[in-house]
């Protein structure tokens, strides 16, 4: 083997074992998150992942990068998990199959969001994974129910393009991480009984008289 050949194996050695160390960091972070350590600090994510120290502060130069890390890392498993609904099932199951998916996903995120709520004010990484996860929810929104967003805004008094984006922000409300942590956090409901309660709320704001989540006899 040439010494250029040998020079870059040891190169590609060290980036694969700094990878690894990375990626260990980031999922001792969350692991503590997932446990309910919601501000752990630099000493015990690295005790958690078995490295230094000095080894954590050398692949993750302060905190925000860390929070950037795990945020890739939580969009990553978010997309991984996602699943499109098929947009030509009717109505009904069409609610029924995104909230049950969106309860999932939202379960998937909590223990980082509890954690993020107290950082968020002074990480603009964490700020930023917030904006993400916000669009995201508000674009699959957009795209699922379409046809019901332009029915609602023509249907409704004074309707429109106004009533349209203010049920779409209505929407984008219910069926993120602040109303769910409403749900579970502040009302206690476990997962299948918040799972009705914003499949309640969604079923609501895109069929406006319905009352259980089920299509009256005229729609």
């Amino acid at each position: 083997m040439s010494e250029a050949a040998v020079g870059q194996r040891r190169i590609d050695g060290r980036t694969l074992r700094a990878e690894r160390t990375r990626r260990a960091i980031v999922d001792a972070h969350l692991a503590l998150l997932e446990e309910g350590d919601l501000k752990p600090t630099a000493e015990r994510i690295a005790e958690r992942a078995g490295v230094s120290l000095r080894a954590l502060w050398t692949n993750f130069k302060d905190m925000e990068r860390l929070f950037a890390a795990a945020g890739a890392r939580l969009m990553e498993r978010q997309l991984a998990e996602h699943r499109p609904v098929p947009q030509e099932l009717p109505l009904p199951q069409r609610i029924q199959v995104y909230c049950e998916q969106r309860a999932r996903l939202l379960e998937l995120i909590a223990p980082a969001a509890r954690a993020a709520r107290l950082r968020e004010p002074f990480s603009a990484a964490l700020r930023h994974n917030r904006t993400w996860y916000v669009t995201n929810a508000r674009e699959e929104l957009e795209k699922l129910f379409a046809d019901e967003l332009d029915r609602v805004g023509g249907n409704t008094a004074g309707g429109g393009a106004n009533a349209r984006e203010e049920s779409l922000h209505a929407l984008t409300v219910a069926t993120t991480f602040a109303s769910w942590s409403m749900l579970r956090d502040e009302l206690h409901l476990d997962v299948d009984a918040a799972t009705a309660v914003l499949r309640r709320a969604v079923t609501a704001l895109l069929q406006p008289g319905t009352a259980d989540g089920t299509p009256d006899a005229e729609a």
